[in-house]
């Protein structure tokens, strides 16, 4: 090798050189690369994509094949550039050999190919492959060596190379990945992915209808007053009670009792025909599941009790659907808004008003532990109802009581600190 004229061992080491590169953004750029996405290629037939997956299969194997031809190149180059230096400058080129290649290969062999891979993984990355999927089978037996050696010092700490890594992504991982998605994906497309994720959180007492505010229909009401009611309902489906919501005799669908409407037929005896057995849920049941148990029962409506077996409300299909896609329809029977914007930057908003409501319409954060509604908040914040033009303070929220009727907080004005 001392005897090779100097031009061709400065171009061996120029080849070593690049051959040290290769190695270097190999490796940064198999790890690198977006697993999620090199699945999808690989799925969708894409060569490279397949290549470069099995790789990463055996992570341990790959990396024995990137590291020995990196370190075997740095070696040789080292050698070659000492023989080098040594015709050169005869016995002190050791010392300028070793500094001055501990920085050409710093530069061109570690940090400028490692940062290029790590900014475009893939297009290193598949590439490579090319060569080191051959390379792999041709250093397979020192390869396996080396991760024996490798797995013996490991077994200590209970690693075990084979063993696959965790490379599940859990809910919370998944809803900043479609966060960060950015325009990639479409806004309410986003927004239909996190409301799926949401359901796993809320339960069916945070969306029901209240009890109070279930639209249905007294059989001991007047036929008259029950004909009314029925000709003036804009609901498909409503209870049927007899004096109390929690004496429930049916569910009534109005599909059902349309044509007797039209005839003038319609009695007691026939609304009591028409009912069906009304479907029970518990208030906390979680909305995913609920979305399910409505599929397998083939219901669209249920009636939410506690543990009492009291009615605590009633939650429908369309409901939880409007968790994920948001306000399909419009409630013609709501003729208020619970949210009224006022000049100021403040809000009224009406004691009954749903938490969560309020804060996906405001983008407020308050708390909805315990309280359903503004009123429940405000009440169990201050441990006592409120006298009306009361001021309080939950977090960085202010609020104004505007009205209290029947012991219950009727309006509010709301308004984030700093806002005014």
């Amino acid at each position: 090798m001392s005897e090779a004229p100097l031009s061709i061992l400065i171009g061996a080491l120029v080849f070593l050189l690049l051959l040290s590169a290769f190695f270097s953004s190999s490796e940064t750029g198999m790890m690198a690369i977006n697993r999620y996405r090199l699945r999808h290629l690989a799925r969708k037939g894409n060569r490279a994509a397949k290549r470069t997956s099995s790789l990463l299969d055996r992570p341990d194997r790959l990396i024995g094949v990137i590291l020995i031809g990196n370190n075997f190149v740095n070696i040789l180059a080292s050698a070659l550039a000492t023989i080098i230096a040594v015709r050169l400058w005869g016995d002190s080129g050791i010392a300028i050999a070793t500094l001055g290649l501990t920085f050409v290969v710093l530069i061109f062999g570690e940090v400028t190919p490692k940062t290029i891979a790590a900014m475009y993984p893939e297009k290193v990355a598949f590439p490579a492959s090319m060569v080191l999927v051959p390379l792999l089978k041709i250093l397979y037996p020192v390869v396996l060596l080396v991760n024996w050696i490798c797995s013996l010092l490991m077994r200590p700490f209970g690693i075990r190379p084979g063993q696959e890594g965790e490379d599940q992504l859990s809910s919370e991982e998944l809803r900043t990945l479609v966060n960060e998605s950015g325009l990639r994906l479409p806004k309410k497309r986003r927004g239909m992915l996190l409301g799926i994720l949401d359901l796993e959180k809320v339960h069916v007492d945070d969306i029901m209808v209240p009890r109070n505010e279930v639209y249905g229909i007294d059989i001991e009401d007047d036929i008259k007053e029950i004909v009314h009611q029925l000709r003036d309902c804009q609901h498909t489906r409503m209870p049927v009670y007899r004096g109390d919501i929690n004496n429930i005799v049916g569910m009534l669908h109005m599909r059902k009792i349309a044509r007797l409407l039209t005839l003038e037929e319609v009695n007691k005896a026939t609304l009591l025909q028409e009912t069906a057995e009304p479907y029970y849920i518990p208030e906390s049941t979680p909305l995913h599941t609920q979305l399910f148990n409505f599929q397998k029962s083939k219901e669209r409506t249920a009636l939410v009790v506690d543990e009492y077996g009291d009615i605590m409300g009633l939650v429908t299909l369309e409901d939880i659907l409007e968790e994920i896609v948001g306000d399909f329809t419009t409630d013609v029977s709501d003729s208020s808004q619970d949210i009224t914007p006022q000049g100021d930057g403040s809000y009224i908003i009406d004691g009954s008003a749903s938490i969560r409501d309020v804060n996906k319409a405001l983008g407020w954060d308050l708390p909805t532990d315990d309280a359903r509604t503004i009123n429940g908040l405000i009440t169990e914040e201050m441990e006592v109802i409120p006298e009306a033009s009361v001021c309080w303070k939950i977090k960085n929220c202010r609020f104004e009581i505007l009205q209290v009727k029947d012991n219950r907080i009727k309006s509010v004005r709301m308004f984030m600190a700093g806002t005014l």
